[in-house]
């Protein structure tokens, strides 16, 4: 499968066969337009198409060439943001709704699976969060304090790991939770949402949005969709330029799987509180004469754009799993992905603000497949006009100022962002950037992108990121050129590949 949002290659493309898409070949009229065909927008397709309404899908990419693709696919209920943060801003009825939709939402993909007969290797699993200091496991008491506040009494405190090597503390043991194959199930669903009459559109890039009574989308080739509703499933808005960016911090996350011999590491859910975190899972390999499983790996998060050299969390994640899982052997993938975090902890699902007939999905919170199953249901009911207790939970119009001091932090951090506009550039020739590289240029009073391709031809860009004029900077990891402020990125060419920005960095002669 080719890799569009970076250069590195994730372990779920392995030996997948989607369904035959092409681009949108004419301007096409439907009940509802839904742009993306990631977890959230092929969920949100299927089900509606399962409520008999005409729905197509547009992708700028291929099915889960964005971010789907990326994920480690854990299915949890356990959230990272804590339910005992959780509690301080949303209240104690508004954490119980967050535990009930994430859970709901793992019963609703293994409903689909089911349903829809997605062979994707869904199984439900343990989950542990697990301490490795003292200071930790006051946090984790904390956590057991705040579930049983609560009313989650499923969830207990285990004086012992199940595996020994990765932490003696006690735990918290979080029955239920899950665990899928990310690609298996959006090539279930693709398949399942054309046979019900949908239509799936993949390289098909949209560049302009109207709302009105009936909504419509315009793509790069000038054909156009005409809907009554509007699905933005792109994690993150794209039909806007500022209204929730402000309250979306975009970070990096990275992840490696490695080999560790079958049957070695129980196959359950891990996460831990360090800073930046970890969170583990496994893997079964396939095949009869395979004696190894998999142990995927992720964390060392951080912001987009706003740091370097960055394989040196590969690095990291490699130290540490060999550390806590001695048995681990052979590192056969790596990759990284892009979450969103939102300044109050929870995903904004629903109504974009100011519209009636355009919804949004965003801030994920490293929880993507989960959040993109409770957009699916939650989107699907307001589309039908049926009530949903989550509705205004994951409002998108709630304020940032929940969590003002998050909020107030994150846009401070944008605003200084802008400071690359009168720093030195990186080289000051463009002969001085290397094949398969990119390096910043000070070109008078601007910035300019110099990347110099395999053959030693050197390609000038802008700098200047096309969302809201952020200087963007060079990702060696992905081969892309990110923006530190809303994370939009764009390939070594210029082009863009994710949002918010929906134009490309200018050439310069």
């Amino acid at each position: 499968m080719k890799q569009e949002s970076g250069a590195t290659l994730p372990i779920w493309d392995k030996n997948i066969t989607l369904p035959s898409t092409k681009h949108l070949p004419e301007n096409m009229t439907c009940d509802v337009c839904v742009i993306g065909a990631g977890i959230t927008g092929l969920t949100t397709a299927y089900l509606l198409a399962n409520e008999g309404k005409r729905v197509i899908v547009l992708e700028s990419k291929s099915i889960g060439g964005g971010e789907t693709s990326r994920t480690t696919a854990h299915l949890s209920n356990a959230l990272d943001e804590q339910y005992y943060n959780l509690i301080k801003t949303f209240g104690e009825e508004g954490a119980k709704l967050a535990c009930q939709s994430h859970a709901a939402a793992i019963d609703k993909i293994e409903e689909i699976a089911n349903d829809a007969s997605i062979d994707c290797d869904f199984a439900r699993v343990d989950g542990y969060l697990v301490a490795h200091n003292k200071e930790q496991e006051k946090f984790v008491l904390q956590e057991l304090e705040a579930l049983q506040q609560m009313g989650w009494d499923e969830v207990v405190l285990r004086k012992e790991s199940p595996l020994s090597s990765l932490t003696t503390l006690p735990n918290l043991h979080y029955p239920n939770q899950g665990r899928i194959h990310p690609m298996k199930y959006l090539a279930g669903l693709a398949n399942a949402i054309i046979e019900k009459g949908g239509k799936i559109f993949t390289n098909t890039h949209i560049v302009d949005f109207k709302s009105g009574p009936v909504t419509t989308v315009v793509s790069e080739t000038g054909h156009a969709v005409s809907a009554n509703h509007l699905v933005v499933a792109t994690n993150t808005p794209v039909n806007d330029k500022v209204t929730m960016h402000t309250k979306l911090i975009p970070y990096r996350t990275y992840a490696i799987a490695a080999r560790v011999p079958k049957d070695s590491v129980p196959d359950v859910l891990f996460w831990d509180m360090d800073e930046p975190y970890h969170y583990v899972r496994l893997q079964r390999s396939e095949g009869e004469d395979v004696d190894y499983d998999v142990l995927i790996v992720g964390g060392e998060d951080h912001k987009t754009g706003q740091d370097d050299q960055l394989m040196k969390h590969f690095r990291a994640l490699e130290s540490w799993t060999r550390m806590k899982f001695p048995m681990a052997t052979e590192v056969d993938y790596l990759w990284s992905g892009q979450v969103f975090e939102p300044v109050d902890g929870l995903a904004y699902i629903g109504r974009n603000p100011g519209d009636s007939n355009v919804y949004i999905a965003t801030g994920d919170s490293g929880h993507g497949t989960t959040h993109g199953t409770i957009a699916g249901m939650l989107i699907t009911d307001l589309i039908m006009d049926r009530k949903n207790p989550w509705t205004g939970l994951y409002d998108p119009s709630r304020s940032g100022l929940k969590a003002a001091g998050d909020y107030m932090k994150h846009n401070v951090n944008v605003v200084a962002q802008f400071k690359d506009y009168v720093t030195p550039g990186e080289v000051e020739d463009p002969m001085e950037v290397t094949p398969g590289t990119g390096r910043i240029m000070r070109d008078g009073t601007t910035k300019v992108a110099v990347y110099c391709d395999q053959d030693g031809v050197r390609h000038k860009f802008s700098a200047i990121c096309t969302h809201l004029g952020c200087v963007v900077n060079w990702n060696e990891v992905e081969s892309s050129w990110d923006c530190p402020c809303h994370g939009s990125r764009f390939d070594p060419l210029g082009k863009v590949i994710t949002g918010p920005a929906t134009k490309d960095l200018k050439e310069k002669k």
